[in-house]
């Protein structure tokens, strides 16, 4: 089983949103803010395309590589998850390293608030990959769903329905 970016990001946000993902329970077609992110993503660089790369790897997809300058160019709408955003990026950049690809680093970007912030794989992360993929294959290959937990981001996440729908307000 591969891990995506998606994978590695809902771990950091939501255990639950994760299994529900991974095991075909998705929910983000549906979503006016995921639809949002789309748009921003497709419109905020409309030269980028011709620029950079697309590479596909080890169940991964980095739609905007730099490939002279080994730079992952990465796009959210908003910086709210910004941790889980850092180490989304870090993850492309250490599976590339993995497949030999050296000296990669990354930028996020939010357009929206134009606001960048340059990425660096250190060795502390490097070694934490390891581990951290083990606990997503062991979240997605439960038999049950993770408990949800209430958070501030639940009323923007597009499995609120899906978790809340049923709870009193």
């Amino acid at each position: 089983m591969h891990i995506t970016g998606t994978h590695f990001n809902y771990f950091l946000v939501c255990h639950r949103k994760l299994w529900l993902f991974a095991n075909g329970i998705q929910m983000e077609h549906s979503s006016e803010l995921v639809k949002m992110g789309k748009l921003i993503h497709e419109t905020s660089y409309p030269a980028r395309p011709s620029r950079f790369e697309e590479i596909e790897i080890d169940g991964i997809k980095i739609d905007f590589y730099d490939s002279k300058n080994r730079v992952i160019h990465e796009i959210k709408k908003s910086d709210k998850l910004e941790q889980a955003h850092e180490m989304q990026l870090k993850y492309y950049i250490w599976v590339l390293e993995q497949h030999g690809i050296e000296d990669v680093s990354g930028v996020l970007e939010y357009p929206k608030l134009r606001k960048t912030e340059k990425i660096y794989l250190s060795d502390v992360d490097r070694q934490q990959f390891p581990a951290l993929i083990s606990n997503i294959k062991a979240i997605i290959q439960d038999e049950y769903c993770p408990d949800k937990i209430k958070k501030g981001i639940c009323k923007n996440c597009a499995y609120n329905d899906f978790c809340w729908s049923t709870e009193l307000e």
